[in-house]
Formats: C-alpha cells, structure tokens, sequence
C-alpha cells in the first residue's frame, strides 16, 4: 500500500511540474494563416485562448543559452531549434513562467515582431514575410 501511494504522490508531483504544453491546436490555426498567401500577419490574441502577458519569437539556429538570454528564465527547448531552419518557436509566458509554446512552420516566408524585444496581447502582430 505504500508503494502504491508513494506512486501516485511522485505522479501527481511530476504532472504538477510539467505545466508547459505544446499547443497543437494553436499551431495549426498560426500554420492556416501562414498558408493564407493573402495574409500579411498574425494576429495572436484571435488565435489565443489561454493566459499570456508576453510571447517570445526565437529564430531558426538559435542556441540554448541564447534563447535563456532572450527569454530571461530557464527554458529547454523542445524543438532543437539550434540545428533547425525549418520552423521558429513562438514561446508564450505568464508572470515570468513558459506556458505554452508553438513551432511556426515557414512554408516559404520568415517572421518579424520588429523591434519589439517580445510580443503582449495587446501588441500582438507577427509579420509574416513571404520569400
């Protein structure tokens, strides 16, 4: 019996700890807009449905530790973007903690924020630029 509550507690421990999702969902809608060749931008806070305050684009071949710098918090990255020219990851915090992230497919163009060191919701405008 102790075993088994030993289990559960490690369980719900490690469940409560993995709290950054990778959205699918989210994904897919961005990829849409993206394949749209009308379209010039995304418009993140239409496509949100969860809570961010700050939203990160990290560049195809960047590094770990230049993703940490940019983002300012630790943060593995689940894409190995370092060795990748195929996508960009959009990553999205709340109060200072990843929350969610996304891997934008570049199906022939690059994306731009401009200056802006991070996105917010009500700055949310990713430029798509198409090659």
């Amino acid at each position: 019996m102790k075993k088994i509550s030993l289990f559960i507690l490690l369980f719900l421990l490690l469940a409560g700890c993995s709290s950054i999702q990778h959205n699918t969902d989210l994904e897919k809608s961005i990829n849409s807009v993206v394949r749209d060749k009308s379209e010039s931008e995304i418009n993140l806070k239409k496509l949100t449905t969860f809570e961010w305050d700050k939203a990160y684009l990290i560049t195809p071949y960047s590094t770990q530790k230049g993703i940490e710098k940019q983002l300012g918090i630790d943060f593995k990255d689940p894409s190995n973007i370092r060795m990748r020219d195929d996508i960009y990851l959009l990553v999205f915090l709340n109060k200072e903690k990843v929350v969610q992230y996304v891997q934008m497919e570049r199906q022939g163009a690059d994306f731009l924020i401009g200056e802006r060191a991070f996105l917010t919701p009500s700055e949310d405008a990713v430029t798509i630029q198409r090659h």
